[in-house]
């Protein structure tokens, strides 16, 4: 699931991370747009092999953190295919709204469709969408979800403060994210396996690059620490997050004031 973005105000050599590499600010939205373009159609998938199922039991938790009731309106940011906008659906009901929104068209069009199968779209809106620059008004949505898709955002801090706009006064932001084992000896084995993703998508996808472009963006991501001070500096109040694994994953929880 994915965001970045292009700037055409941007300074001329200013550079951001993709993966382990330096690259100009204004490529990154292009490269990050290939990545998910090569793994749409076996992304969830993917996602089973490389948690081993457990991102269904997270998903499960960030789920009850958002404290979604019926009639509630929440923002699937970076949302990609639809797995937990299609879980979103029956909790906030006939008078609730889901959107289902993401960068990238290949990514939407596989949620649009599994959307469509489902039957779900009297109360699941798809709309393409740059997580820095949201195309909604002011104060509009009870709950924003953003999973799996932060490290992807060029500009993160942008992000922020696009979201906490669109957020209702007392709206919650759930940003569901891989972070940082706490403890040394699963950190290493973690490692160890994030190794094998390549390998995995290369035999599954047929594209290792991809792959190895998420096990390093992973890596070069805000560890819980820092990402709570971001959201501390975004505006939001209450900030708090659960490791979950032992840090494998965190859930990051602010509430716009």
């Amino acid at each position: 699931m994915t965001h970045s973005t292009t700037d055409p105000n941007s300074p001329q050599g200013e550079t951001t991370h993709f993966g382990y590499q330096k690259v100009p600010v204004n490529e990154k939205h292009e490269r990050v747009a290939e990545v998910f373009k090569s793994v749409a159609t076996r992304y969830d998938i993917m996602n089973d092999l490389m948690s081993l199922g457990t991102h269904r039991l997270i998903k499960r938790f960030t789920i009850e953190l958002s404290g979604l009731r019926q009639g509630n309106r929440i923002l699937d940011l970076a949302g990609g295919t639809g797995d937990l906008s299609i879980r979103f659906s029956p909790i906030v009901g006939k008078e609730g709204h889901v959107v289902l929104a993401d960068i990238n068209a290949a990514m939407l069009k596989v949620g649009r469709d599994r959307i469509v199968d489902r039957g779900l779209q009297s109360n699941i809106t798809v709309a393409q969408s740059d997580a820095e620059c949201l195309p909604f008004a002011d104060n509009c949505f009870d709950c924003v979800c953003i999973a799996y898709g932060l490290r992807n955002v060029t500009r993160k801090e942008r992000a922020l403060e696009s979201i906490l706009r669109v957020l209702k006064p007392g709206g919650r932001l759930l940003v569901l994210e891989f972070s940082k084992p706490q403890n040394r000896f699963i950190s290493k084995a973690y490692d160890a396996f994030s190794e094998l993703w390549p390998i995995a998508g290369k035999a599954i996808v047929g594209d290792s690059e991809s792959y190895r472009y998420l096990v390093e963006s992973i890596r070069v991501h805000p560890d819980q620490e820092a990402l709570l001070a971001m959201l501390d500096d975004a505006g939001f109040v209450d900030t708090r997050f659960h490791n979950v694994l032992n840090g494998i994953s965190a859930i990051h929880v602010g509430v716009k004031p």
